[in-house]
């Protein structure tokens, strides 16, 4: 038996079979994981670390979706599961850097290095150098259109931290933006 939308999971009464929790993952995974993918990308910078952030997302869904109660539950875990990997990603960067072997950064191909506008490059470099916190408000709430109460949700933050738009985030973004045009 299929479920009928891809945030459906069902009651804790419920048993959900693994056929119908690979169908419902699946369907979740056709309607919001290309979304979920460029979060992550906004997040670690680069599309073979989102991918892998995104299906480790959806493969920790499959193994707790027994547990899951409510159907509102499946997408705010996901995007949650999205958002702390990316964490882990940048967390594992971190350490790499600081050991005695340096590893090249993540780069863009060629291709894509081509293909994005100036500004848009820009904008993408000022926003990276923001706090973390910073940056995922920002990503959460004017790349997903998640509303302030859904912010402070996922992020573990009050709500007057996750408002519109984030106080903190404009200044460093305005100096990070003008320190690129000094540059260029």
């Amino acid at each position: 038996m299929r479920t009928k939308s891809p945030t459906a999971v069902g009651t804790a009464t419920q048993q959900i079979t693994d056929r119908e929790a690979g169908d419902l993952v699946s369907d979740l995974y056709q309607a919001h994981g290309l979304g979920l993918i460029r979060v992550a990308k906004v997040l670690v910078g680069d599309q073979a670390s989102a991918e892998d952030v995104v299906q480790d997302a959806f493969f920790s869904l499959y193994r707790v979706l027994p547990r899951l109660s409510e159907r509102e539950q499946v997408l705010p875990y996901l995007r949650t599961c999205v958002v702390n990997g990316s964490r882990s990603v940048l967390r594992g960067r971190r350490r790499a850097l600081l050991r005695a072997v340096q590893h090249e950064p993540p780069a863009s191909s060629a291709e894509s290095a081509a293909i994005l506008s100036e500004d848009r490059r820009a904008v993408l470099a000022a926003v990276a150098r923001l706090p973390r916190r910073t940056r995922e408000v920002l990503v959460l709430r004017y790349y997903l259109d998640l509303a302030d109460q859904e912010i402070a949700t996922l992020l573990r933050l009050s709500r007057e931290r996750c408002g519109p738009p984030h106080p903190a985030a404009w200044p460093p973004l305005q100096r990070n933006w003008g320190k690129k045009h000094e540059q260029g």
